[in-house]
């Protein structure tokens, strides 16, 4: 028997009755009721009533939230009439004959069962937030997830490895986190955003299966599904094609849906091509749950008299739309966030149809004739109370803004109770196929549109001196229902087609190329095998399994959206000396 307890405080039943027990935890509540206190003792797996007579036992009177006790009793079933359903232990109460008090406790600056309380508050106090039950809830389930992927990827024959924290920069990804160097003064290391090269290394040492519970570091502006440091599922393969990752990946998912929700999903999962997703969603992470696609009208409006669609379709663009059905009642303020928008997804405006009151009403509607009128009423299936949405652009530009539209559109409905979204539904896919490079305008260059170690299809590969847009890349992103989970891509292995994409393709300079991945370079050359892998982000996965709004219900003690531990006060000063160790000085910035 342990000296602090028999039973946890959501353990005991009926069959316990007359039978003396010990429990510990925190004074969840405590309800003076005539000559009996009633408290509730809560621990990490749930509730216990405590019955306590304060003749016998004077010190219930003096209890309060959070202080953490120990009793000892005798367990008996609720009088008639008192039991609690929603409890697991609703049928019982201990009788408290012995009641020590380990820890007296602070008022807690809010009521811990309390909902709505400012996220920053919780964050100061995380501590106290975590005893929460909904969040206690949160880290158990994440457990349960990274204890089914370490068991899967195990059975698997993967090899666990921890890659080192401290790399170099790589400035063309994502913004860094720097750490200067005492020992080698003006050096610095970089904090990994992903151990991409290490676990290519791996790869080229043969160890064949590898992966890692990877902590990441990206300097960013912060949202809900995004951290400074976050946790990926990080996996590398040797002698694998697209298919086995597949297979790997949608078995892995399997079991994690299964030990976490106990829910079967069914595989393999849907595939689309990028060009396809963009198509019909104007995305390349869709979420499938609900209408909305996109419809090509380019050739319904090629010689309309409406010039801005024909004229964007005369010089190589598209003419796309959307239907958003019982939308017709929307607002003057709503159509203008919708404007604005659009606006900021790069469009000039934007063109709508409203059909309401039996006619169709918008200030483009007169340029059109009777045969775009009913190529409009077919494709897009208007009907009464719908509202339509026109893009005339390129076609990435086109897709991306309505895409960005209907994402918009989706939340608005579902606060409106116009669109219900399923919360049972996991539609996972795949999307692949992606661009390898991408021309980007400002620098006058291509882009890795992903990485620059991703390699292409096979059959593009002639294509890459000539035209790069138009290669494809062994790239295939996870995504779950509009969240993309992740990504990877089989790998260049051999270095002459590392160094061309380096030199001829990304016009990156030999010497900088050598500086930056040389090491890379040489260690494929001393017998790569074919190799590819993925990173799933883990905290939107474990956000999803909880359906959790934001990833940092799901972190233990995560940052705010300033990036900043309110509950240490970091990131904070350091003493000059220490400055001084590594000859560095900060500059004040101007108010």
């Amino acid at each position: 028997m342990s000296f602090y307890r028999t039973h946890h405080c959501a353990e005991l039943r009926r069959t316990h009755a007359d039978g003396d027990v010990t429990l510990s935890g925190w004074v969840a509540s405590r309800r003076d009721h005539g000559g009996l206190v009633f408290v509730d003792l809560r621990d990490r797996e749930g509730l216990t009533q405590v019955v306590f007579d304060p003749k016998e036992l004077p010190g219930a009177h003096a209890l309060r939230s959070e202080d953490v006790v120990r009793i000892r009793g005798r367990v008996a079933p609720r009088p008639p009439g008192t039991a609690n359903p929603k409890l697991a232990t609703g049928e019982i109460e201990v009788h408290a004959s012995a009641l020590d008090v380990l820890n007296r406790s602070e008022t807690p600056p809010w009521p811990l069962d309390e909902e709505n309380v400012n996220e920053d508050l919780r964050l100061q106090y995380r501590y106290l937030d975590l005893r929460r039950p909904a969040m206690t809830k949160n880290l158990r389930l994440r457990h349960a997830a990274t204890s089914a992927v370490r068991a899967h990827l195990d059975g698997e024959g993967f090899v666990e490895v921890e890659t080192p924290m401290l790399f170099k920069s790589t400035p063309e990804g994502a913004r860094e986190y720097l750490v200067p160097s005492r020992v080698h003064p003006g050096r610095f290391y970089a904090l990994p955003q992903s151990p991409q090269q290490f676990k290519q290394l791996l790869m080229v040492a043969g160890i064949e299966r590898y992966y890692q519970m990877a902590r990441c570091f990206r300097d960013e502006d912060l949202r809900a599904d995004r951290q400074p440091e976050f946790t990926q599922v990080d996996l590398e393969m040797s002698f694998i094609e697209r298919e086995d990752l597949y297979r790997l990946i949608e078995e892995l998912m399997q079991r994690v849906w299964k030990t976490a929700l106990g829910a079967d999903l069914s595989a393999p999962f849907p595939r689309l091509s990028f060009r396809e997703a963009m198509d019909a969603f104007g995305t390349d992470k869709p979420d499938r749950r609900y209408g909305m696609r996109l419809t090509d009208l380019t050739e319904t409006f090629r010689a309309s008299a409406f010039k801005v669609f024909a004229g964007v379709v005369a010089t190589g663009g598209v003419v796309k739309a959307i239907n958003v059905k019982g939308f017709a009642d929307a607002t003057q303020s709503q159509m203008d966030a919708l404007t604005e928008q659009a606006k900021a997804a790069g469009a000039k405006g934007l063109a709508w149809i409203k059909a309401e009151g039996g006619t169709w009403k918008s200030p483009i509607v007169k340029f059109f004739n009777d045969a775009e009128k009913a190529a409009l009423a077919e494709r897009l299936q208007i009907e009464e109370g719908d509202l339509i949405l026109f893009a005339a652009d390129s076609w990435l530009s086109a897709c991306e803004t309505l895409g960005k539209l209907r994402a918009a559109l989706a939340e608005t409905l579902q606060k409106l109770g116009k669109l219900s979204l399923p919360k049972d539904v996991w539609d996972f896919l795949w999307v692949v196929d992606f661009p390898l490079m991408t021309f980007d305008a400002a620098s006058q260059r291509h882009v890795s549109t992903h990485h620059p170690f991703t390699a292409p299809v096979a059959e593009d590969v002639p294509l890459l001196k000539t035209d790069p847009t138009k290669v494809r890349g062994q790239h295939y992103d996870l995504v779950l229902n509009g969240v993309e989970l992740g990504g990877g891509s089989i790998r260049i292995h051999q270095p002459e087609v590392q160094r061309m994409i380096f030199e001829d393709v990304l016009k990156i300079p030999k010497d900088l190329s050598d500086s930056r991945f040389g090491y890379l370079i040489r260690a494929l050359g001393f017998g790569a095998p074919p190799h590819g892998g993925i990173a799933l982000g883990f905290d939107r996965l474990c956000a999803i399994l909880c359906g959790a709004e934001s990833i940092r219900e799901v972190i233990a003690f995560p940052k705010n959206a300033k990036a900043q531990d309110l509950m240490t006060d970091s990131p904070g000063e350091v003493e000059p000396r220490q400055l001084r160790d590594l000859r560095l000085q900060t500059a004040k910035p101007q108010p």
